[in-house]
């Protein structure tokens, strides 16, 4: 299953090991692939893997089992979350691959792809002897097994022959699901949890002075994609105008606790192509009041229907109500449409039958799958919603084809330019993820999205 949410993600990167990972500074690094080669064209892999991997069934991994598993991926079987069914096929689903030997592999691809590794790193490798048992059988070879799970528990246990991390787990961790915020700050003053994730910065400010503060900056990108296949949205200046006349800092304040910090584009700073030189549209509805004048002279009525959830993000409601109100302020009379049913909702989004404006998140941790799925338009990926630029497309397409990493960035950030001017979105923030953590607690390993802060309380 393809997936983003960080809950489930906690679990699956205990378990399972995937060909490469990310070390904290964003590079790829071996995990159960030794070594990789690519050619010039960024369409043939050769993968070398470690020969010394064992699966928690006493398994030992061979190419076959890395094979079995990304065709698997590709399979009509393998569902998805929230409409991303059909996203690792879209990428893969034509390549083709050769076993040379027991521990070497090669993949050929019909199209160019320089960043292969970004789809590589999220789809794990089981045995493929288990593969006909799914979804009933969690066999990785992680540093930890499953020993159990309920509705609202998973028990992980130590696996003591796992190679493929820095260091051993030994002790074992019990997972458990709180869906209240209070609840789970109160397990962790009272002794009852050594970690709890997903604090609002609110919360995070009330840790005991027993416990340690962690946060780093999240890859999700919180935004509202714009129509800009028909109505309004199909006006440059006036989806520059959305941009200047919406108080970001306003928003974070008021939905995030100050717990989030600006967009400059499509991308956030941890992600490969983002440029980090692009300034963020500034609150400015001055300037918002005079494009949407120039767009009533040509004829818009001044109307906009926005689409919002009720929930992913959570705090869409009031982002609906903060945004109507800076909308109203120059000019714009916004109607909000709210949907309860979120996975309908992605597949109204997927079937680009929104409005005008709809709020939605991004959260690949991958420049070439946020791009390629909502930015391109020879593409028209499952998210895009009608934004076209050819110069953007070629770019894009430069890059797939771009081997090495330093020119592949600049490409990437020369589009990064266009694709902020364009304002295909109405770029909002990135969140803040808070956590709590006893300090008692043994060493705390997090998987990297970027460099972890953390802030030991006084």
């Amino acid at each position: 299953m393809c997936s983003d949410f960080k809950d489930r993600l906690n679990i699956y990167t205990a378990i399972f090991d995937t060909l490469v990972r990310r070390d904290l500074h964003g590079t790829f690094v071996p995990q159960l692939a030794e070594s990789w080669e690519v050619s010039d064209s960024g369409r043939h892999w050769r993968f070398s893997l470690r020969p010394d991997v064992t699966f928690h069934n006493e398994e030992g991994m061979t190419a076959e089992d890395v094979v079995a598993n990304l065709k698997r991926a590709c399979s009509p079987e393998v569902g998805g979350e929230l409409g991303t069914e059909g996203v690792w096929a879209s990428y893969l689903g034509e390549a083709t691959y050769t076993i040379v030997d027991d521990f070497t592999f090669e993949m050929q691809l019909t199209q160019p792809m320089a960043d292969l590794c970004e789809l590589l790193m999220a789809i794990p490798i089981l045995p493929k002897s288990v593969l006909g048992d799914m979804p009933d059988v969690f066999v990785g070879s992680g540093p930890y097994r499953l020993g159990g799970y309920s509705a609202d528990s998973v028990l992980l246990e130590p696996f003591l022959e796992c190679v493929t991390r820095e260091a051993s787990a030994e002790e074992p961790i019990t997972i458990k699901a709180e869906p209240d915020e209070q609840k789970r700050l109160d397990a962790l003053n009272n002794g009852e949890a050594q970690l709890v994730t997903n604090l609002s910065a609110q919360m995070a400010g009330q840790l005991a002075s027993v416990d340690m503060e962690l946060s780093h900056e999240s890859n999700l990108c919180v935004a509202f994609l714009i129509n800009c296949s028909a109505g309004p949205g199909t006006d440059k200046a006036l989806r520059q105008a959305l941009n200047y006349a919406v108080n970001v800092d306003r928003l974070i304040q008021q939905a995030r606790g100050g717990g989030a910090l600006p967009l400059n584009g499509p991308l956030t700073p941890l992600h490969f192509g983002c440029d980090p030189r692009v300034r963020p549209y500034s609150y400015d509805p001055d300037k918002a009041r005079e494009l949407v004048a120039q767009a009533k002279a040509a004829g818009f009525d001044g109307k906009l229907a926005i689409d919002i959830p009720m929930t992913l993000p959570d705090e869409s409601p009031l982002l609906g109500q903060l945004i109507q109100e800076d909308l109203a302020a120059v000019g714009l009379e916004v109607t909000l449409h709210h949907f309860d049913d979120r996975p309908a909702y992605a597949h109204m989004v997927k079937a680009k039958e929104i409005h005008d404006v709809c709020c939605f998140d991004s959260s690949p941790l991958s420049t070439y799958r946020v791009l390629r799925e909502k930015v391109n338009s020879d593409v028209a990926g499952p998210w895009w919603q009608g934004y076209s630029n050819p110069e953007v497309n070629k770019l894009l397409d430069q890059a797939a084809a771009t081997i090495d990493d330093k020119e592949r960035q600049a490409v990437y950030r020369e589009a990064y330019g266009m694709m902020h001017d364009d304002a295909p979105w109405i770029f909002l923030y990135r969140p803040i993820n808070f956590f709590g953590v006893a300090l008692e607690c043994p060493d705390v390993q997090i998987s990297p999205e970027g460099i972890l802060r953390f802030e030991e309380r006084e």
